[in-house]
């Protein structure tokens, strides 16, 4: 039987204490971030903290073919770009978004103060995301991350017997 230190290890995680990490990528880029739920007993639910600096972003406008994702307003006001539009956002703000074309999105952080939220999406094995904006493809799994141009696939037979 664990102990309750072992417990605590294996499910609870403080985004006060998590060690944060931050990626830069100038100019439009920087977001602050702990993940909550590497190490601990999670299989299907990942969960990251995240701190958007003023007039950045954290990552490109994207959908995901198999993965949901849901986005918590802890603190300060910013804007949800999805479908083609831009949704103004706020502390208390619930964001849902299924997987599948229909919803790409991001979130940019529009005002002058840090924007706060806790970031939770389904960990699927094997995912495929889709950048509309500069036209790429992600192919992720295990051991495997390919990134290319939508339009530079070939045809399934090409090369083969």
């Amino acid at each position: 039987m664990p102990t309750p230190d072992e417990l605590r290890q294996r499910l609870i995680r403080n985004f006060h204490d998590a060690p944060r990490e931050r990626f830069v990528r100038a100019p439009l880029y920087d977001c602050e971030g702990a993940s909550l739920s590497q190490g601990t007993a999670a299989k299907q639910l990942g969960a990251r903290f995240e701190i958007l600096a003023p007039g950045q972003m954290g990552c490109p406008y994207h959908y995901h073919h198999a993965e949901e994702e849901m986005f918590i307003v802890l603190q300060g006001e910013g804007t949800l770009r999805v479908a083609g539009e831009r949704l103004p956002i706020r502390a208390g703000d619930t964001i849902c978004i299924p997987a599948g074309p229909d919803y790409p999105h991001h979130i940019i952080n529009t005002s002058d103060a840090p924007l706060h939220f806790l970031s939770i999406s389904t960990q699927a094995e094997v995912e495929v995301c889709v950048y509309p904006d500069s036209g790429k493809v992600g192919t992720y799994a295990p051991g495997l991350r390919i990134l290319h141009k939508q339009d530079a696939g070939v045809d399934y037979w090409v090369d083969e017997p």
